[in-house]
């Protein structure tokens, strides 16, 4: 689990580096907050849209590969990304980076789900703890590199996703040991897919990723425009990614106890009065808020990864593509929409709609039917 969550930490810290970016870009370039958004789109598309489809390759024909291989695609990327000169260039570059994080998250959460054994959201848990801490790093050791060498010096963040990329292709053997052999598949009787809730779970990602994508990217301009400095907003922003960290170890364990749906509820209830102290109040109490976001909807993205595999048992890296990508992706296109809000009618609007987004994930969650958490996984399929 270390390997998988170290890889996952270092993919998803190429990531972290497009809102630290972000507001330096948009100053750089002259962008509108549509053009900005439009990043977060083409990083979203890349990164989440095509998952499922690694996912399904996963699932029939086996790909450890991916996991090397996305980190190094995702950190060369972003560099790249970092040296581009134009607009233009960064959004083919984040597009690049974008699809190494689509290739490692299927098949590294299909690992981490066979090393969890029976304490699935606990184990997964700590699979995503790796990605929220290396997201929040991206983010805190991109800034003040940026602030002292300029967008150029974010190429930098190449180096560590190389070394982890390294380890993981020596670590192939050893990762290998947690495949499950086939008799231990379940039977057809207790190991079917239920799409019908998969799609209930999927809107309920989806609706709480448009609060998200667009906290990630308006928390910073919204306190540039407030008056205060780029590396503030940048700080804010660290503040409630690595309070998501914290959250996932809380509400894995908690999802095994009380159950995953009563834990996606709850998430779902505090985001939008916390946004609206963000908004409304701002200082301390704003800070304390983005706490309570990160950790609501960062925190539960392990528990809505295992409640996808448990709902699609026989095809375990496409439900984590469609989980942690489709849905997240579509909630993704929000970010160009609430860009275009933003630059129409005011920041202010759109933010506000971030903080009506998650009351529809509510009512979805209540209709989400039991999971059958003690299902078997079915065993990876390696070689051609």
């Amino acid at each position: 689990m270390a390997a998988l969550s170290t890889g996952h930490m270092a993919v998803d810290f190429a990531g972290g580096v497009l809102p630290a970016l972000l507001p330096f870009i948009v100053e750089e370039y002259d962008l509108s907050y549509t053009y900005a958004g439009l990043l977060i789109l083409a990083s979203a598309l890349a990164s989440s849209i095509v998952q499922p489809l690694f996912g399904l390759w996963s699932d029939r024909r086996g790909a450890i590969w991916l996991l090397p291989a996305g980190v190094a695609v995702g950190g060369i990327g972003m560099a790249l990304a970092a040296l581009s000169p134009t607009y233009w260039w960064i959004v083919l570059f984040v597009i690049v980076s974008g699809l190494g994080t689509a290739a490692y998250h299927p098949e590294g959460s299909k690992f981490a789900a066979y090393a969890s054994g029976k304490r699935r959201a606990s184990g997964m848990s700590l699979f995503s703890i790796g990605g929220n801490l290396g997201y929040s790093l991206g983010v805190i050791v991109t800034t003040p590199i940026v602030v002292l060498l300029g967008v150029r010096g974010g190429a930098l963040v190449v180096l560590p996703c190389l070394v982890v990329a390294a380890m993981l292709l020596w670590a192939v053997p050893f990762l290998l040991s947690f495949v499950p052999p086939k008799s231990a598949a379940g039977s057809p009787g207790e190991g079917d897919d239920r799409l019908g809730a998969m799609a209930i779970l999927l809107g309920v990602v989806t609706v709480r990723s448009i609060a998200w994508f667009g906290l990630i990217t308006f928390v910073p301009l919204w306190e540039v425009s407030l008056g205060n400095s780029k590396g503030y907003g940048n700080t804010l922003l660290s503040v409630m990614l690595l309070a998501g960290a914290a959250g996932t170890l809380l509400a894995g364990p908690a999802a095994d106890r009380f159950g995953r749906r009563p834990v996606i509820l709850v998430s779902n209830l505090v985001i939008p009065p916390a946004i609206a102290v963000f908004i409304v109040v701002g200082g301390l109490a704003g800070a304390i808020s983005l706490i309570v976001i990160g950790a609501a909807v960062v925190g539960t993205f392990s528990v809505t990864m295992v409640m996808s595999q448990e709902y699609m048992p026989r095809h375990i890296g496409m439900a984590s593509g469609l989980s942690i990508g489709l849905s997240i992706g579509l909630g993704g296109i929000a970010a160009v929409f609430l860009g275009a809000l933003a630059d129409s009618v005011n920041l202010e609007t759109a933010l506000w709609v971030c903080a009506a987004a998650p009351l529809a994930g509510v009512v979805l969650t209540l209709l989400l039917p039991p999971t059958g958490a003690r299902r078997h996984l079915a065993p990876e399929v390696v070689g051609p």
